[in-house]
């Protein structure tokens, strides 16, 4: 029995109008974007601490981050906030503002943090967390963060707390 040939968008090229290469279905001429990925999460805070999550999973596996991961389709940034501190960290928070937009284009983000406070008492390791902790910002451990990202946040979010400039936040000039 032979098997049908690939159906959908399988050739590379340039569409009439457009200006990049995208996958093409040679016979519909169906066109397949591929367009950046969305993360959302959030700075918690409890007091004067602020929680991250030591990562189960690769990429960096082993090193602090944000409760923070991919916005599902179908879903506001603040429920996937919402959600990812739940997911990583059995968290309840409360959102209480935009702290920062993010573009990551070698990696094709977009990333989307929030400032939150724990709303709840619990905080637990979720599956994708190997720990969860609560820092004072003199113990955050910095040379183990995950990502440029979350040392930007949480600089950003020092930035907020020590001024009340609530202003969105973007990438640091380097």
């Amino acid at each position: 029995m032979a098997s049908d040939p690939i159906r959908g968008p399988s050739h590379r090229t340039i569409p009439p109008g457009d200006n990049r290469e995208r996958m093409v279905c040679q016979e519909c001429g169906y066109i397949a974007y591929e367009n950046p990925k969305i993360v959302v999460g959030s700075v918690v805070s409890a007091g004067s601490r602020v929680l991250l999550c030591r990562r189960a999973i690769d990429p960096r596996r082993g090193f602090w981050t944000l409760p923070a991961g991919y916005l599902e389709l179908h879903e506001s940034t603040v429920a996937g906030a919402l959600r990812e501190a739940q997911e990583e960290a059995c968290a309840e928070i409360a959102i209480e503002g935009l702290l920062a937009v993010y573009n990551i284009p070698r990696l094709s983000q977009v990333q989307i943090i929030y400032r939150a406070r724990l709303a709840g008492p619990v905080i637990a390791a979720g599956a994708e967390s190997l720990e969860v902790r609560l820092f004072a910002w003199d113990e955050i451990p910095w040379d183990e963060l995950a990502f440029p990202s979350v040392d930007w946040a949480l600089r950003h979010f020092a930035e907020w707390r020590a001024t009340g400039d609530a202003r969105a936040r973007d990438n640091p000039q380097v």
